[in-house]
Protein backbone atom coordinates (compact mmCIF):
# COMPACT_ATOMS: atom_id res chain seq x y z
CA UNK A 1 0.00 0.00 0.00
CA UNK A 2 1.31 3.49 -0.77
CA UNK A 3 1.91 5.82 1.81
CA UNK A 4 0.22 9.37 2.19
CA UNK A 5 -2.06 10.93 -0.94
CA UNK A 6 -1.94 14.55 -0.94
CA UNK A 7 -4.93 15.94 -3.66
CA UNK A 8 -5.05 19.31 -4.14
CA UNK A 9 -6.90 22.16 -5.99
CA UNK A 10 -5.42 25.60 -6.77
CA UNK A 11 -6.23 28.83 -8.97
CA UNK A 12 -4.50 31.15 -7.20
CA UNK A 13 -1.50 29.51 -6.16
CA UNK A 14 -2.17 29.38 -1.90
CA UNK A 15 -3.72 25.58 -1.57
CA UNK A 16 -0.48 24.72 -3.85
CA UNK A 17 1.99 26.12 -1.74
CA UNK A 18 0.45 24.84 1.14
CA UNK A 19 0.32 21.37 0.02
CA UNK A 20 3.44 21.40 -1.28
CA UNK A 21 4.56 22.48 1.99
CA UNK A 22 2.81 19.75 3.79
CA UNK A 23 3.72 17.24 0.86
CA UNK A 24 7.94 18.52 0.97
CA UNK A 25 7.62 17.73 4.85
CA UNK A 26 5.87 14.09 4.64
CA UNK A 27 8.32 13.28 2.30
CA UNK A 28 11.07 13.13 5.12
CA UNK A 29 8.17 10.10 6.89
CA UNK A 30 6.69 7.95 4.57
CA UNK A 31 6.15 7.94 0.53
CA UNK A 32 3.90 10.93 -0.48
CA UNK A 33 2.32 11.53 -3.58
CA UNK A 34 1.10 15.42 -4.58
CA UNK A 35 -2.04 14.79 -7.36
CA UNK A 36 -3.74 17.88 -8.41
CA UNK A 37 -7.51 17.05 -8.27
CA UNK A 38 -8.17 17.44 -11.88
CA UNK A 39 -6.45 14.40 -12.57
CA UNK A 40 -6.79 12.64 -9.34
CA UNK A 41 -8.14 9.14 -9.78
CA UNK A 42 -10.06 6.50 -7.86
CA UNK A 43 -6.86 4.12 -8.05
CA UNK A 44 -4.89 6.64 -6.46
CA UNK A 45 -7.00 7.00 -3.34
CA UNK A 46 -7.15 3.06 -3.26
CA UNK A 47 -3.71 2.24 -3.26
CA UNK A 48 -3.21 5.08 -0.42
CA UNK A 49 -2.84 4.31 3.38
CA UNK A 50 -3.80 7.67 4.49
CA UNK A 51 -5.13 11.13 2.91
CA UNK A 52 -4.70 14.84 3.30
CA UNK A 53 -7.48 17.19 1.03
CA UNK A 54 -6.32 20.81 0.41
CA UNK A 55 -8.81 23.09 -1.22
CA UNK A 56 -9.73 27.02 -2.09
CA UNK A 57 -13.20 28.06 -0.39
CA UNK A 58 -14.56 29.56 -3.10
CA UNK A 59 -18.06 32.13 -3.04
CA UNK A 60 -18.44 30.39 0.86
CA UNK A 61 -17.96 26.50 -0.60
CA UNK A 62 -15.40 23.89 -1.93
CA UNK A 63 -14.01 25.23 -4.48
CA UNK A 64 -15.78 23.25 -7.78
CA UNK A 65 -12.75 21.78 -9.02
CA UNK A 66 -12.17 19.64 -5.58
CA UNK A 67 -15.73 19.06 -5.59
CA UNK A 68 -15.34 17.40 -9.24
CA UNK A 69 -12.70 15.18 -7.72
CA UNK A 70 -14.90 14.06 -4.81
CA UNK A 71 -17.62 13.33 -7.48
CA UNK A 72 -16.04 11.23 -9.76
CA UNK A 73 -13.99 9.34 -6.92
CA UNK A 74 -16.78 8.84 -4.17
CA UNK A 75 -18.52 5.65 -5.46
CA UNK A 76 -16.17 4.29 -6.84
CA UNK A 77 -14.22 4.28 -3.35
CA UNK A 78 -17.46 3.66 -1.45
CA UNK A 79 -16.48 0.91 1.07
CA UNK A 80 -12.97 0.49 0.21
CA UNK A 81 -11.01 3.09 2.11
CA UNK A 82 -13.12 3.10 5.28
CA UNK A 83 -11.06 3.41 8.21
CA UNK A 84 -8.04 5.30 6.76
CA UNK A 85 -7.01 8.30 8.46
CA UNK A 86 -7.48 12.09 6.51
CA UNK A 87 -6.60 15.63 7.09
CA UNK A 88 -7.78 18.69 5.26
CA UNK A 89 -6.59 22.52 4.96
CA UNK A 90 -8.52 25.05 3.48
CA UNK A 91 -7.08 28.05 1.66
CA UNK A 92 -9.85 31.23 2.71
CA UNK A 93 -10.12 34.45 2.13
CA UNK A 94 -12.28 34.89 5.07
CA UNK A 95 -14.04 32.06 6.74
CA UNK A 96 -13.16 28.36 5.16
CA UNK A 97 -15.59 26.88 7.67
CA UNK A 98 -18.26 25.69 5.07
CA UNK A 99 -15.64 24.28 2.85
CA UNK A 100 -14.18 22.38 5.44
CA UNK A 101 -17.59 21.30 6.49
CA UNK A 102 -18.15 19.92 2.86
CA UNK A 103 -14.98 17.74 2.72
CA UNK A 104 -15.70 16.21 6.23
CA UNK A 105 -19.23 15.57 5.30
CA UNK A 106 -17.76 13.55 1.94
CA UNK A 107 -15.14 12.11 4.15
CA UNK A 108 -18.00 10.65 6.94
CA UNK A 109 -19.46 9.27 3.89
CA UNK A 110 -16.52 6.96 2.80
CA UNK A 111 -15.97 6.09 6.62
CA UNK A 112 -12.26 7.81 6.40
CA UNK A 113 -11.19 8.47 10.16
CA UNK A 114 -10.28 12.22 10.51
CA UNK A 115 -7.19 12.52 12.72
CA UNK A 116 -6.81 16.45 13.06
CA UNK A 117 -9.08 19.29 12.52
CA UNK A 118 -9.57 21.50 9.62
CA UNK A 119 -6.30 23.59 9.16
CA UNK A 120 -7.54 27.01 7.32
CA UNK A 121 -5.38 29.55 6.55
CA UNK A 122 -7.04 32.69 5.73
CA UNK A 123 -5.33 35.37 3.09
CA UNK A 124 -8.19 38.34 3.88
CA UNK A 125 -8.67 38.63 0.49
CA UNK A 126 -11.67 40.37 0.18
CA UNK A 127 -11.91 42.31 -2.88
CA UNK A 128 -12.39 41.49 -6.65
CA UNK A 129 -8.72 41.91 -7.36
CA UNK A 130 -7.49 40.27 -4.27
CA UNK A 131 -9.45 37.31 -4.53
CA UNK A 132 -8.58 36.80 -7.99
CA UNK A 133 -4.63 37.68 -7.53
CA UNK A 134 -1.95 35.21 -7.24
CA UNK A 135 -1.59 34.83 -3.34
CA UNK A 136 1.40 34.31 -1.90
CA UNK A 137 1.08 32.25 2.31
CA UNK A 138 3.18 33.38 4.83
CA UNK A 139 6.36 30.93 5.73
CA UNK A 140 4.83 31.26 9.30
CA UNK A 141 1.26 29.39 8.03
CA UNK A 142 3.22 27.14 5.45
CA UNK A 143 5.28 25.96 8.81
CA UNK A 144 1.44 25.39 10.24
CA UNK A 145 0.95 23.17 6.64
CA UNK A 146 4.51 21.56 7.17
CA UNK A 147 4.03 20.51 10.76
CA UNK A 148 0.12 18.90 9.37
CA UNK A 149 2.46 17.14 6.36
CA UNK A 150 4.94 15.88 8.78
CA UNK A 151 2.98 14.81 11.16
CA UNK A 152 0.09 12.70 8.73
CA UNK A 153 3.39 10.94 7.72
CA UNK A 154 4.75 10.00 10.39
CA UNK A 155 1.54 8.99 11.95
CA UNK A 156 0.77 6.71 8.74
CA UNK A 157 4.75 5.61 8.64
CA UNK A 158 4.30 4.54 12.58
CA UNK A 159 0.66 2.65 12.51
CA UNK A 160 -0.87 5.27 14.62
CA UNK A 161 -3.28 6.57 12.28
Amino acid sequence: MAGLIIVYHSRTGGSRQMAEAAAEAARGEIDTRLIPASSAEPEDLRDAAGFLFCAPENLAALSGVMKDFFDRCYYPLLGEIEGRPYAQMVCAGSDGENAARQTARIAKGWRLREVQPPLIICTHAQTPEAILAEKTIPEAELSLCRDLGAAMGAGISMGVY
